[in-house]
């Protein structure tokens, strides 16, 4: 039997577990994307397959998580809410106490773990965990919607396993729970790419922001301005991202692909059309290194379904506009935004915003080549 080459983890329990109706996570994102991927022929056959992941353990959420905090999430969850669970984050705006906390992010982070294991073991070159992404979790505190940081255990199983691991954020809010778990550590490069934290929660992740000890020079972030579009977006993510990789030479890479850089989220300030999220997923594929991709943000239901199976169509080498895109868009796509296929019309860049965005941009970016060890090196 051959192994597939790229692999959805999906699990089907997860559909009865969502956050309150009025939060503007939604989990059914997952499930609408497999959707779309079904209906196009590209999940279940041949190379492109669907794994089911069990949730995590408690044992292996104590190998970044406090254990008293993980205690008061699941007593939270059950409607035990005290004042010690207000002081690690629970019940805050973003940070709502429901019924199916614990268990969705027990899913999430069983299903990131799961993905590691199959890169582990060569049973997938490309693992998708569209259930996680919960990137602001820290080892004892909830924030942003996340209460398990998922993405940052995936990354420990991976480094346990001895792997050289890249982490990619490329969500509009910065990683701060990720950047705080391996911010002294060098076995992990830690590289965000988000919204400056001048306009957007989490307030985190600027230049100067490079890691301590034996961690320094190992976490890179770069903040963008408000009104970032798609060639401003492309031009920081080559000129360091690409350096960066060529530095480390990871063997594995764990991205985070939040759909709330994309125009018109409700929550953030970015002007990319998913034109983008093609362009880095043939640039990742093009590495040939192991890939976990993960979900994140995104705050709109269609675009942020349409950006994924993007990405995942992209990553199997599938990215034409063919006619099942195009042709059927209408149809086959009846449940989206918009009726010319997965790919957003290209949006024109006034000259103002260009003018705006561009000189804040390259001193970023001037500053980050000055200071970056890795980028001197490459």
């Amino acid at each position: 039997m051959s192994v597939p080459d790229q692999v959805l983890v999906y699990a089907p329990e997860t559909e009865v577990l969502r956050y309150p109706p009025d939060c503007p996570f939604k989990t059914e994102r997952a499930t609408a994307t497999r959707r779309q991927l079904l209906q196009a022929g590209l999940l279940g056959s041949g190379p492109l397959q669907e794994v089911r992941p069990q949730p995590a353990t408690r044992a292996e959420l104590e190998r970044l998580h406090a254990p008293r905090y993980l205690d008061l999430l699941q007593a939270a969850a059950a409607g035990e809410l005290t004042a010690e669970s207000l002081h690690v984050g629970l019940g805050g705006p973003d940070t709502p106490v429901f019924p199916h906390m614990w268990e969705y992010a027990r899913w999430a982070c069983g299903a990131a773990l799961t993905a590691a294991d199959l890169l582990l073991q060569g049973q997938a070159r490309i693992a998708f965990n569209l259930h996680g992404g919960f990137h602001h979790a820290h080892a004892a505190r909830a924030g942003g919607f996340c209460y398990l940081n998922d993405v940052a255990l995936a990354c420990e199983r991976l480094v346990a396993a001895g792997r050289r691991v890249m982490y990619l954020d490329l969500d509009a809010h910065h990683g701060d729970g990720v950047q705080a778990f391996f911010y002294d550590r060098n076995d992990v490069l830690t590289v965000s790419l988000h919204e400056s934290g001048k306009t957007l929660y989490p307030g985190t992740g600027f230049e100067d922001e490079l890691g301590e000890g034996p961690g320094y020079g190992y976490n890179v972030n770069v903040p963008l301005p408000a009104g970032t579009y798609d060639a401003a977006f492309l031009k920081a993510y080559f000129t360091i991202v690409a350096p960066l990789l060529r530095a480390y030479r990871p063997d594995v890479l764990v991205v985070e692909l939040g759909m709330d850089i994309l125009a018109g989220d409700p929550l953030t300030h970015l002007l990319m059309t998913n034109n983008v999220v093609v362009e880095v997923a043939r640039h990742l594929r093009q590495t040939g290194l192991p890939l976990l991709v993960s979900g994140g943000g995104g705050y709109q239901f269609e675009p942020t379904v349409r950006g994924w199976a993007l990405a995942w169509r992209t990553l199997a080498g599938q990215d034409c506009e063919d006619a099942w895109s195009l042709g059927l868009g209408g149809t086959m796509m009846s449940t989206l935004d918009w009726a010319g296929g997965w790919r957003d019309p290209e949006r024109p860049v006034p000259a103002d915003l260009c003018a705006q965005v561009e000189p804040e941009l390259n001193r970023t970016l001037q500053r980050l080549q000055q200071t970056v060890p890795l980028l001197q090196r490459a």
